[in-house]
């Protein structure tokens, strides 16, 4: 088992205020297997890690422990020109509508 892994997807579950089956619904196993990455019985495949952070809204390097914050840092973008800045803005304006 990853080290404190299953004790980050406790704290994020919690912290999101979802059940053990609410989580499973979203994100298409069984309350049980929720419950096994929680005990640290079992460690998520690939696919359910990517699920487990989309759900809680969180990095995979935070539930694997390579990260000491849930938040995500802000996006470097020094190295864009002010174009791709300007663009990049505009893309991201239209996804939060």
């Amino acid at each position: 088992m990853i080290y404190e892994l299953n004790k980050r997807l406790q704290e994020q579950r919690k912290q999101s205020k979802l059940s053990q089956r609410e989580v499973a619904e979203r994100i298409h196993v069984s309350p049980s297997v929720i419950s096994n990455y929680e005990s640290g019985d079992r460690s998520p495949s690939l696919e359910s890690l990517t699920a487990l952070a989309r759900t809680y809204h969180c990095s995979t390097d935070y539930l694997l422990g390579l990260e000491s914050s849930p938040i995500p840092k802000p996006l470097d973008t020094s190295m864009l020109t002010e174009q791709q800045q300007k663009l990049l803005q505009d893309f991201l304006t239209t996804l939060i509508k």
